[in-house]
């Protein structure tokens, strides 16, 4: 790639079944000059979309609000169940900087995106992470808190405001959070076991918010074609908080319930030095660093 200033971004949308529709959301980053689609998976269960894709600030945003116009018009969320939680057709649109692009840019170009699937689409926006109006806001679990069933009384609530858009919820694609963050790794914990409240637990006992790892979110996930249950994780700091962390702690909680795990997944693109820290760790590589990795020295 020969573009001066690159973005990624990581849209969510609400439809992990219909390969028909899916193929439709990702048409608009398939072909497009300053636009890359590097990945882009689906999960029945969670019934949810994950689309990774870098490119110029402008071609990017075009092509995201393209993609945001099919979704709104392919995606009903009265009649959407899954397991993710989910208050939108298009659930989340996270700008994160790559290369010459700072946060601040970053932030412009999420608001400039919000603003204008506000207006073609009637979707009410929330600005969310850093590029969040208040501090109540920052954290995309707590905006999404209610998901789309609740949202239509919670958007009404002065708080709740809607950063672009009308305080009223959109009636089949709900709302939308759009913001800038730092990089985040989606990391799932597959378990031997079947029982939801302990995939629960494990997920609160492991999560910062209720005094586990600083830079993890994470809740139960149920697997039903498997049978089994999953601690559904969003590392959103990876270089602060390791992989191996998360799932170390992960098998000491489910120790105290008899359950083992018995796999582990990495949904999307996740960053070379997240697996390396990772590989060292469970290696006991000594004195080992980035530097002696040749696909790192061949990208210089």
């Amino acid at each position: 790639m020969s573009w001066n200033q690159i973005i990624e971004c990581v849209p969510n949308f609400s439809e992990g079944r219909d390969l028909e529709k899916i193929d439709k959301i990702v048409a608009p980053f398939r072909g497009k000059q300053g636009v890359k689609l590097l990945d882009y998976s689906n999960d029945e269960d969670h019934n949810r979309l994950v689309v990774t894709l870098v490119g110029e600030p402008e071609a990017l945003s075009e092509a995201i609000i393209e993609a945001v116009g099919i979704a709104v018009d392919l995606i009903d969320l009265n009649t959407h169940s899954g397991q993710h939680p989910r208050m939108g057709a298009v659930d989340v649109i996270p700008f994160i900087p790559i290369k010459n692009v700072t946060m601040e840019e970053a932030i412009a170009l999420s608001k400039q995106v919000a603003g204008k699937v506000a207006e073609l689409y009637k979707l009410p926006v929330f600005l969310y992470e850093k590029s969040a109006t208040a501090s109540h806001r920052e954290n995309l679990a707590a905006v999404r808190k209610g998901e789309f069933e609740g949202m239509a009384e919670k958007i009404k609530l002065p708080e709740w405001k809607p950063d672009f858009g009308s305080a009223e919820r959109h009636p089949t694609a709900g709302s939308v959070a759009i913001g800038a963050r730092m990089p985040l790794v989606a990391y799932n914990i597959n378990l031997s076991t079947n029982n939801l409240d302990i995939a629960t637990q494990i997920a609160k006992n492991i999560r910062h918010i209720n005094g586990g790892l600083r830079f993890v979110k994470a809740m139960g996930v149920e697997l039903k074609e498997r049978n089994i249950t999953q601690v559904s994780i969003n590392m959103t700091d990876y270089s602060k908080t390791a992989l191996y962390r998360a799932f170390e702690l992960t098998r000491i909680e489910a120790r105290r319930y008899g359950v083992t795990i018995v796999g582990s997944e990495i949904i999307g693109l996740v960053p070379m030095e997240a697996l390396i820290d990772t590989a060292s760790y469970y290696l006991g590589l000594e004195n080992f660093s980035m530097q002696q990795v040749l696909e790192a020295r061949i990208m210089e």
